[in-house]
C-alpha cells in the first residue's frame, strides 16, 4: 500500500468507526506499516472521526517521529505487535485499537484466558481466539510485554491471532489492510455484544462444528 492511499484509508476507516459508534471522543488509534518499515499512526488525542491525512504522524523504522502531529502514545505497542505477528502473517500492515463498549464491558466480567468462547461461525472464521491481557497503564512497557507475550504464547501452540484484548481498555486487532482490520474489529465487537445481551454466557459451538469450519473455510481456531 502506498503512503497516500494508506493516509486516505486510515481517515476513511476512522470516520466510519466513529460515525457508527465503534469509537468515541478521542479514544482509539489506527496505524499502518508501510513497505519500507516506517509507520503512519493517528496523532495522540485525535478523534478518529475527524482525522486529516496530512496530519497523521509519520514514524521511521527506527521509531523516530519524522512528520505530522505527535504520534499516539501506543506507538510502541503497535510496533511490537507488528514485529510479533508478522512472524506468522507477513502481510499484516494495519492495527486498530478501540475502546469498543461491549468488548470492554465483557473484559470486566470474564475470568478466563480469553474474552469469548467460539459462539458464532463468523467469530471463529473472521476473528479467532482473543486472549485477555491483564490491565496495564496505557502505553506502558508492561502493557507491551503482556500483549506481545500473548501473541507468542499462542504462536507456540500453532495459533496465529488477529486480536488481543487489553482488559478495561479495549481490543487491538490487525490484518493486511485498514478495511480488513476494521472487519475483524466489527465482528469482535458484535460478538461481544451478543454475549453481553445474554443473561449468561451462551454455549460455544460444538467441537464438530469448529472442525467443519476448519475444513471448509480454513478457520484458524
Amino acid at each position: 500500500m502506498n503512503e497516500a492511499h494508506a493516509r486516505d484509508e486510515i481517515c476513511r476507516v476512522g470516520r466510519s468507526l466513529f460515525e457508527r459508534g465503534y469509537v468515541h471522543a478521542t479514544a482509539g488509534n489506527i496505524s499502518v506499516r508501510l513497505d519500507d518499515g516506517s509507520f503512519l499512526i493517528t496523532p495522540t488525542d485525535a478523534s478518529l472521526g475527524f482525522l486529516q491525512p496530512d496530519r497523521l504522524a509519520r514514524v521511521d523504522a527506527s521509531m523516530k517521529h519524522v512528520g505530522g502531529d505527535r504520534p499516539s502514545k501506543t506507538l510502541a505497542l503497535h510496533a511490537a505487535l507488528y514485529a510479533a505477528v508478522r512472524n506468522r502473517d507477513a502481510g499484516t500492515a494495519c492495527i486498530i485499537h478501540t475502546h469498543s463498549t461491549h468488548c470492554v464491558a465483557l473484559s470486566l466480567r470474564v475470568t478466563g484466558e480469553e474474552l469469548l468462547p467460539p459462539l458464532t461461525p463468523y467469530f471463529v472464521m473472521k476473528v479467532g481466539h482473543v486472549p485477555v491481557v491483564p490491565y496495564g497503564t496505557p502505553g506502558s512497557p508492561e502493557a507491551v510485554r503482556q500483549a506481545v507475550g500473548a501473541v507468542e504464547r499462542y504462536a507456540s501452540r500453532g495459533l496465529a491471532l488477529r486480536a488481543v484484548m487489553l482488559a478495561r481498555l479495549g481490543p487491538n486487532v490487525w490484518h493486511d489492510s485498514p478495511a480488513q482490520a476494521m472487519a475483524v474489529l466489527e465482528e469482535l465487537e458484535e460478538t461481544a455484544k451478543l454475549a453481553c445481551l445474554s443473561p449468561t454466557m451462551p454455549a460455544p459451538l460444538a467441537d464438530a462444528h469448529i472442525e467443519d469450519l476448519r475444513r471448509t473455510f480454513n478457520a484458524r481456531w
